[in-house]
């Protein structure tokens, strides 16, 4: 199976990373997906992803950092996407997305960091792995207007049947992790059971996002498996064949042969 989002790069895995990516890939993770968040840590990112062959890199602007974004932070986000962009690690241009549920953060400003975004995926034509919370109508519209040459995947999926049905319209992926797992998620789970198993992927958000059994802790890709397992269970399949089917998605995403 495929972790489509973590931050291993983040300094809580520093005194045991290697050990993290080694339990993680004996338990069946074959490939995780490292996601960018701002401009200073990039190149952490990036030696990060350089250290082991299961890593692969997202490059972008978090919504949620907006005030910490400076003007330039686009052109050298594209100076990073120009350097790398034949680079097998590169995979999308993501974290990004809208976050309207932080009050402090303003929505023109986003909007348009967002949608410069989604112009470098066409110019760059890469997927890009998308923040959406409360923001579910602006993305998409933003999305329609932008026409991606290549789709990609709403990280963390927690909106309606009818919103997650408009990005599979649009041809994305739905990222599902610990969030689903939790007893009190009823109405997301309703979704899940619903949704085609063509457009599901799998994700931790490690260190955050826990599942129910690690409230309090931090969260790693080693956990992958048993989300899988307790997501196939609330599906009514095997988790032998989500894992495979998630797989089998972000591969033909990402155009990765295995």
């Amino acid at each position: 199976m495929i972790d489509s989002h973590c931050h291993l790069d983040f300094p809580v895995f520093d005194h045991d990373r290697d050990a993290v990516i080694a339990r993680s890939q004996a338990l069946g993770v074959r490939k995780m997906i490292i996601a960018g968040i701002s401009r200073q840590y990039w190149s952490r990112l990036w030696n990060t992803v350089e250290s082991n062959d299961s890593l692969y890199a997202a490059l972008g602007l978090h919504p949620y950092f907006l005030i910490e974004h400076q003007s330039q932070d686009l052109q050298e986000l594209r100076k990073y996407l120009t350097q790398y962009k034949d680079h097998p690690k590169l995979c999308a241009i993501g974290e990004i997305g809208l976050d309207f549920f932080l009050k402090n953060l303003d929505r023109t400003q986003q909007v348009y960091l967002f949608e410069q975004q989604l112009q470098f995926a066409t110019e760059f034509n890469l997927p890009v792995i998308i923040h959406s919370r409360r923001a579910n109508a602006q993305i998409t519209a933003s999305l329609k207007q932008a026409q991606l040459p290549r789709a990609g995947i709403i990280h963390a999926f927690s909106g309606s049947y009818e919103e997650a049905m408009e990005y599979i319209k649009l041809g994305f992926l739905l990222g599902f992790g610990g969030a689903a797992t939790w007893p009190r998620a009823t109405r997301l789970q309703n979704v899940l059971k619903r949704l085609p198993l063509e457009h599901i992927v799998l994700e931790t958000d490690s260190p955050d996002m826990p599942p129910y059994w690690l409230l309090g802790s931090r969260n790693s890709p080693e956990h992958l498996p048993r989300i899988c397992q307790h997501l196939a269970d609330i599906i009514g399949i095997s988790s032998s064949a989500l894992a495979n089917q998630t797989t089998n998605n972000l591969q033909q995403l990402f155009g990765w042969k295995n």
